[in-house]
């Protein structure tokens, strides 16, 4: 049986990456016209950076 598995993470950023990440989410959640987080693009950008998949490993 393949089950997703998640896993967390904890990172520790400067506090000023934060606020300009919490701008730029509530930007792109107008544009996108849906609700994204900070953290929602920090896994945008992982994901892009390093072309992975929902489906695990590399696309």
């Amino acid at each position: 049986m393949s089950k997703d598995k998640n896993i967390q993470i904890n990172i520790s950023i400067p506090g000023h990456w934060r606020t300009e990440l919490e701008n730029l989410a509530r930007i792109y959640s107008v544009e996108e016209e849906t609700t994204l987080t900070y953290i929602d693009l920090i896994r945008r950008a992982i994901k892009e950076k390093y072309e992975l998949n929902d489906n695990g490993g590399a696309a």
